[in-house]
């Protein structure tokens, strides 16, 4: 279904859009907008330059009478052939300077999004996605279209005009002609917006399976378990359903374009046939009968425009209006201004009952816990028991749906984000991998110190990543992707460099260690991506880390949060058990046969 829009609301999205246009070329928007309009009078000039000239002549005319008119012909002429130049050319600056402005603009109003919860919305996401495709250039074209309107327009008026004044009724006939063919191309141009719109999901479909197809992610188990030819298929099918579709409104499309244009031929011709008979009776002359001529032809050409640009600006509105619903989007978490003190007492969940909608289950149940200044708490569970969701709201990525998260006993929903933010440090689970130099991607921990090549390598060493930069081909310099070369660059190592999962994940290990001066460090499954040995270096790196700190660990490793000061033991989003790991241990209750478990399976391996 194609998004319902009144004319006030379609109004307001053209208005937005000149003044966005306007906004990123304030002196190319109305010389563009003077070059439009004079496009459209240069045809109706043109046709009058012919009429005056060519009854002259008939007329044996004096030459010195004709040669403003001939001169004014040659005008229009070289007008013709130079507006269109130079209006294709100022389009395309103003197209590349909407484009900065209106990515700008939805990328602030992206970081606006403090939290996760619109980014986890799908609908959001296939909004986004358009917004995307429209930032560039969709205002630039809703602008183009509304110009192209008037532009069509002012030749229609100029035209019909002329026809009234050599022939009433030919003007009449000409208008009721037309009148229909406006009505029918209008319908079309709906009837396909909805058929576009309506093929969507196969499209959304098609492309999931070609992007599987092409993966680079997805190679591995395409080819070993012999994927291919079933995703070819599935795409197959979904491409064929939407040509399905597109090729039934084409045949509409055909029938119809077909019988207005054997309408028009018709009105032209008999109109035709009308005007050389008045000329031949001598009701009219020949500059009349060629004015008729050029009048029929420009009001269906302006006809036809008007129609071409009415249905583009109603596909440009459509696109244009998920733009600025993502760029008039308010804030998703409502935001203090206080900023945030460093932490004194320590952080609190006070009866934090959560879930992710308001269909969905529970994932924390009331949960009581203090992460106690200077001290570390372990979160352990199974899948699913809400571990990484109390760290998602300890980052403020999401408030409680009941109860509160406090630092120093202040609630963080009156809290500033940004403030909030800058006191954490953290390593998560699904860490990124930014396609930037090793420095870089160390250096975004703390951007403040990005600069510093000492302080970025201290931070790699304490995560045992020093060595492993050090011997790439440009030590902290080398590019870590090999996605900005081409074909000739690829053979060369020293363009760019692809890491194991392990050796990334010590870069993000050197990425949070580089916010080490942040008041609480969290850390979400920090050594999954390593060998046994490598673990064991990370974990003893961590322990020195976490001394003395305010920490979060979170690990399905047991044998990794046994220091911590308070393990949490989370089931059914509740605080199951609490305790030392010796208490916990002396409790016997699920992290006794947790720990067990996992002991006996490392005794089994090493009996074997």
């Amino acid at each position: 279904m194609t998004p319902s829009l009144g004319a006030g609301r379609v109004l307001s999205l053209l208005v937005s859009a000149i003044g966005l246009t306007r906004s990123a070329a304030p002196a190319g928007t109305p010389l563009y907008a003077v070059l439009c309009l004079l496009g459209g009078l240069v045809p109706l000039g043109s046709a009058w330059c012919t009429k005056v000239l060519l009854d002259g002549l008939s007329a044996g005319g004096a030459w010195a009478a004709l040669l403003p008119w001939a001169a004014g012909l040659a005008v229009t002429g070289l007008l013709s052939g130079l507006l269109p130049v130079a209006s294709q050319y100022l389009k395309q600056r103003l197209d590349r300077a909407v484009a900065v402005v209106s990515m700008d603009r939805l990328y602030r109003a992206m970081g606006r999004l403090t939290g996760l919860a619109r980014m986890e919305d799908p609908r959001f996401r296939d909004k986004l996605q358009l917004a995307q495709q429209t930032g560039r250039s969709g205002p630039g074209q809703l602008v183009d279209d509304g110009l192209g309107a008037a532009q069509a327009v002012v030749t229609l008026s100029g035209f019909f005009a002329t026809l009234l004044l050599l022939n009433a009724g030919m003007a009449v006939v000409v208008l009721v002609a037309a009148v229909p063919a406006l009505l029918a191309h209008l319908r079309l141009s709906r009837a396909r917006a909805r058929v576009l719109w309506s093929i969507t999901p196969a499209e959304r479909r098609e492309a999931f399976y070609a992007e599987l197809l092409s993966s680079l992610d997805a190679a591995k188990e395409l080819r070993l378990l012999g994927l291919g030819d079933l995703f070819r298929r599935r795409m197959l099918v979904e491409l064929s359903a939407a040509h399905a579709v597109v090729e039934g409104q084409d045949r509409r499309d055909a029938r119809a374009h077909g019988a207005l244009a054997g309408l028009t031929a018709a009105v032209a011709a008999g109109g035709l046939v009308w005007s050389v008979w008045l000329a031949a009776s001598g009701s009219s002359s020949i500059g009349d009968v060629a004015m008729f001529v050029a009048a029929v032809a420009g009001v269906q050409g302006a006809l036809q425009s008007l129609v071409h640009c009415l249905a583009s600006a109603h596909h440009s509105v459509l696109l244009f209006h998920h733009f600025q619903e993502i760029v008039a989007q308010p804030p998703d978490l409502p935001c203090g201004a206080a900023g945030v003190p460093p932490l004194r007492s320590g952080v609190e969940l006070r009866d934090v009952w959560f879930r992710y909608a308001d269909d969905q289950p529970w994932v924390l149940r009331g949960v009581n816990l203090t992460i106690p200044h200077g001290q570390s708490l372990a979160l352990v569970g199974l899948n699913g028991a809400g571990k990484s969701t109390i760290v998602k709201l300890l980052c403020r990525f999401y408030d409680p749906s009941r109860g509160a998260v406090l630092w120093d006993g202040v609630d963080l929903r009156s809290m500033s984000v940004d403030s909030l933010r800058a006191r954490i440090g953290a390593v998560f689970q699904d860490y990124m991998r930014y396609d930037l130099t090793a420095a870089e991607n160390i250096g975004l921990g703390d951007v403040s110190v990005m600069d510093s090549r000492d302080r970025v390598a201290a931070a790699a060493r304490r995560a045992g990543a020093d060595d492993v930069v050090s011997a790439l081909p440009r030590g902290y310099d080398t590019l870590l992707s090999r996605m900005f070369f081409d074909e000739a660059d690829r053979a060369d190592p020293e363009t760019g460099v692809l890491l194991s999962g392990g050796q990334w994940q010590r870069l993000a290990l050197a990425r949070a260690f580089l916010r080490d001066r942040r008041d609480l460090m969290i850390l979400d499954e920090p050594s999954s991506g390593l060998d046994a040995q490598a673990e064991h270096e990370v974990h003893a790196s961590l322990r020195r880390h976490r001394a003395g700190a305010t920490s979060v660990l979170v690990s399905h490793r047991l044998g990794a949060v046994r220091d911590a000061g308070v393990i949490a033991v989370l089931a059914g989003g509740r605080v199951a058990e609490l305790g030392t790991h010796d208490s916990l241990i002396a409790l016997d209750g699920s992290y006794a046969r947790l720990f067990r478990l996992q002991a006996s399976g490392y005794d089994e391996v090493v009996s074997g």
